[in-house]
């Protein structure tokens, strides 16, 4: 460790309410130091945002602590314990290769996870090396700023330190280490692991506690006390139908919806196989081991019922007595996704075709449209941005026979409505992005960095993707579709 270091005020402000939950949910761990750790990028913003100094933690014992070679002071590592479904088989995790360095209370009095990826192993990390590589670290930086700028709820990303170390893979790599920042990492497989490995005291303990740090409202409510439980489950499943509604309208593939990779506080979380759809076909998937398509964008929605359902099979001692009505309750309460993504994603397709109000036959608008884009394998993000800017001269799909009839109906709903021509186009230009991190893009920012240590290609596309809904000028090039050769992209888990 580096205790001699000069000390500099760098603004760690950690409380560690996780780890006054039972220690069945967690092991204390330090991170093991690396060799030579350097600083490759900080995300200024969420370091004011968190109430830290910048410049400090460049300085030696900054980036010492990004590293996991220094503990500051006020924190207490933990490798925290879940389980999850991955691909529908039930297996016992935890964090294998991330140590939570405790809870930042920012100067606005938000509490937020500190978290090291890629620092080294812990008891969990069965035979992996608890290490990461540069390029996913980057990666995750990249796609998670990427989501803030659309809008999407995210865990963030405060910077990325290369520790000096060799990882092996397929090949040699450099070691790195993200800096994540979240809401918590209360998943729903830590549920899921309270369930079967604790008591349902345990449950009740992290049901609790959960809803204190990211539910306040359910105590809040005048349901009463028998029902708190039930009002909590509402609640996470409104959250994540209306986070699944905004993956889903910004073609946003996750990749690895494990129910370990699903965020109690409705945040997206882990960004293995990810990657934003280019062709419109819900049938799409990144993952290199997604054989079957369980992750498809078409299944997202899905499957995170499923996920939920999990979910409600950790909560039934704690939402009634009677196991035959605790179900009832849960099915009750899981029936209510689908009408609130169904709500949010056709709300949200509206103002994507210029449309402020509902009508019955806009469902078979919408649906027309998606039907001519993916037979035409129709760009997912251009498509709408033609339609926003009426350069519908510029695809296959708009010169398709079937295309002039649809367009006569749209044109003629928007006719229907009392805003006029450039209020549609407004609520249009502010819900279809200029751009988005077109997979191509996000290899070359990745390639010309680990590589050659070039990171202006990076910084380049972190700017166009700061504002998505800008439409600069210089976003322009960076919605250019990939030539042919790169269009076959997958990407892997674990990496």
């Amino acid at each position: 460790m580096t205790d001699h270091m000069a000390k500099q005020d760098t603004g760690w402000n950690f409380d560690n309410s996780y780890a006054r939950l039972p220690q069945t949910f967690f092991t204390k761990v330090d991170p093991t130091p690396g060799r030579a750790p350097k600083l490759v990028v900080l995300n200024e913003p969420v370091a004011k945002e968190l109430g830290l100094n910048a410049s400090a933690l460049r300085s030696e014992e900054g980036v010492a602590t990004l590293a996991g070679n220094h503990i500051a002071e006020g924190s207490i590592p933990l490798a925290q314990a879940y389980a999850a479904h991955q691909f529908g088989h039930f297996n016992m995790l935890g964090d294998g290769r991330a140590i939570l360095l405790g809870e930042q209370i920012t100067p606005q009095g938000e509490r937020v996870d500190v978290q090291l990826k890629g620092s080294g192993r812990t008891p969990y990390s069965r035979r992996g090396d608890g290490r990461a590589a540069l390029g996913p670290m980057l990666r995750e930086y990249i796609i998670s700023e990427a989501m803030v700028g659309l809008g999407i709820p995210t865990t963030r990303s405060l910077a990325v330190v290369t520790t000096g170390d060799v990882i092996y893979r397929e090949t040699e790599l450099p070691g790195a280490v993200l800096t994540r920042i979240a809401a918590s990492h209360i998943r729903v497989g830590t549920f899921q692991y309270a369930a079967q490995y604790g008591s349902v005291e345990d449950v009740q303990a992290l049901a609790d506690y959960t809803i204190q740090r990211h539910y306040p409202e359910v105590d809040a409510s005048e349901n009463g006390s028998e029902q708190r439980y039930l009002h909590f489950l509402q609640e996470v499943i409104k959250r994540q139908a209306k986070l699944i509604t905004k993956w889903q309208l910004v073609g946003f593939i996750h990749g690895v919806m494990n129910t370990d990779n699903m965020a109690i506080s409705g945040e997206t979380i882990d960004y293995g196989p990810c990657a934003f759809m280019d062709g419109y076909d819900p049938a799409t998937v990144f993952s290199s081991i997604d054989t079957h398509g369980r992750y498809a964008y078409g299944n997202q929605p899905r499957i995170a019922v499923w996920n939920l359902a999990r979910l409600a099979e950790t909560l039934l001692p704690l939402l009634h007595a009677d196991e035959e009505q605790a179900i009832k309750l849960a099915e009750g309460a899981l029936s209510e996704f689908s009408a609130t993504y169904q709500q949010s994603w056709l709300t949200g397709m509206r103002a994507k075709l210029g449309i402020f109000h509902e009508e019955q036959d806009d469902l078979a608008l919408i649906e027309g449209l998606l039907s001519m884009m993916e037979k035409h394998s129709a760009d997912y993000t251009n498509t709408f941005l033609a339609l926003t800017f009426n350069k519908t001269e510029e695809s296959d799909l708009f010169s398709a026979p079937e295309f002039a009839p649809w367009q006569e109906q749209w044109q003629a709903r928007l006719g229907r409505q009392k805003e006029d021509q450039t209020a549609s186009q407004q609520l249009m230009r502010s819900a279809n992005p200029a751009v988005i991190p077109r997979n191509h893009r996000v290899e070359e920012a990745l390639e010309a960095a680990v590589e050659h240590g070039d990171y202006s290609v990076m910084e380049r596309l972190l700017s166009v993707l700061a504002n998505p809904f800008a439409h600069a000028p210089e976003q322009v090039e960076y919605a250019a579709l990939p030539e042919p050769s790169a269009c076959a992209y997958q990407t892997f888990c674990g990496t």
